[in-house]
């Protein structure tokens, strides 16, 4: 009708999202966000957006989250009022509207060269989750001996117990389609350390893709994780997983283990693929979870 404007077409939503998982980072976050994303404007072919995950941090660290995402494009802010990285990706993942959800550590300890390999297969369709490795052919790893030492020996932990057949499950660059994502975080129980670990062996058990990239990784020396906490946590949720597939048995599904909805809003929800896991419930979160970041 003449005198009327037509409505502002919608932005197309970005190929890629970023989330960065923070806690008490007030002195990393900002240089990092910065390198992360000049890297991402100079060049990097899909369109991507870098979402600060904060759970719970009690220092700078939201006003620095909050100034980012109004001064940067494509970088935005979620806060979170409980600790758990765990909780802050599957949170910042079922918000997204990408076709890809990632992740890497606010320390940028993963060359981010490694960007571009870790999510191309997903965008492809080649591959439904992709991992950075610090233990496959052609990686370069500056590190302590004993995280080494703890590395290895954990990850080969899984494959004795577990038999897993990926690499590396600790390593903080992980990519995944979103909408394996969002069938397969519910069955995913834990939200803190063990997240990772569990998200892979759920996965590998359904069938998915799994492809791993060797990356370029140098330790964090200022790194804010509790190796022996962690370490705990691990072998429990080991111990979690090797019972169930000794019984041949799924976790159990979100209504039947003490969780409160906390799904993504009604227009991320996509059609989900022919993958062998089932379209799931809406995503909800542990009412306990109170894991460490």
């Amino acid at each position: 009708m003449a005198g009327m404007s037509s409505p502002a077409a919608r932005p197309a939503p970005p190929a890629i999202d970023v989330v960065i998982p923070v806690y008490n980072e007030e002195h990393d976050l900002e240089p990092s966000v910065r390198r992360l994303h000049a890297f991402l404007d100079d060049g990097f072919p899909f369109p991507a957006v870098i979402t600060i995950a904060d759970n719970a941090s009690t220092d700078g660290t939201p006003v620095i989250a909050a100034r980012l995402a109004a001064e940067l494009p494509a970088v935005r802010c979620l806060r979170l009022d409980r600790k758990g990285r765990g909780l802050a990706l599957a949170s910042a993942w079922l918000r997204s509207e990408a076709g890809v959800v990632a992740y890497m550590d606010v320390d940028l300890s993963t060359d981010l060269d490694a960007l571009l390999p870790l999510v191309a297969p997903l965008i492809s369709g080649h591959s439904d989750l992709a991992i950075g490795s610090r233990l496959a052919a052609g990686a370069h790893v500056h590190r302590g001996v004993k995280r080494e030492l703890i590395s290895r020996a954990y990850n080969l932990l899984l494959r004795v117990t577990l038999g897993v057949r990926f690499r590396d499950a600790q390593c903080g660059f992980k990519a995944v389609r979103a909408d394996v994502a969002r069938r397969l975080l519910p069955r995913v129980v834990n939200r803190a350390w063990f997240f990772d670990t569990e998200l892979l062996v759920l996965a590998e058990r359904a069938g998915l893709r799994i492809h791993e990239v060797p990356v370029d990784w140098t330790d964090d020396p200022d790194s804010r994780v509790d190796v022996a906490a962690t370490v705990a946590e691990d072998l429990r949720g080991v111990g979690r997983l090797l019972v169930a597939r000794i019984l041949r048995r799924t976790p159990l599904p979100p209504e039947r283990a003490g969780m409160i909805e906390a799904g993504p809003p009604a227009s991320v929800a996509r059609r989900s693929g022919g993958s062998a896991l089932a379209a799931a419930p809406p995503v909800r979160e542990p009412v306990s979870a109170r894991g460490r970041s």
